[in-house]
C-alpha cells in the first residue's frame, strides 16, 4: 500500500500543472498532434507544450505514435482517463 501511495502521489505531482491538465482534457477527447493541441491552448508556447508533452511521457501518461512527420499523443493508461474525466465533470461542468 505504501508503494502505491508514492506512485500515485508522484504522479499527481507531474500532473498538478494547469498546462499538463489542460493538456490530458483534450488528450481524453481524442489523440492530438503538438499543432492541434496548440490550437486549443494558444496561450502557451510551442515550445513550453512540447516539454510539458515530454514529460507527461517521460512519466508514463501519455504516449506517442509518428505518423509521416508528426507524433501524435494520447493518453497511455485507461485509469489516467478516468481521473481526468471525473476533474473534468466535477469542475469543468459546473458553470
Amino acid at each position: 500500500m505504501e508503494q502505491q501511495a508514492k506512485e500515485i502521489a508522484e504522479l499527481l505531482k507531474v500532473m498538478a500543472n494547469q498546462h499538463r491538465l489542460m493538456i490530458l482534457c483534450y488528450l481524453i477527447e481524442r489523440p492530438m498532434n503538438v499543432s492541434e493541441i496548440h490550437e486549443k491552448i494558444p496561450a502557451i508556447s510551442q515550445s513550453a507544450l512540447s516539454q510539458n508533452l515530454a514529460m507527461l511521457k517521460a512519466h508514463g501518461i501519455v504516449d506517442s505514435n509518428k505518423y509521416g512527420l508528426q507524433n501524435v499523443y494520447h493518453i497511455k493508461d485507461d485509469r489516467i482517463k478516468k481521473i481526468i474525466q471525473a476533474l473534468r465533470e466535477t469542475y469543468c461542468n459546473s458553470n
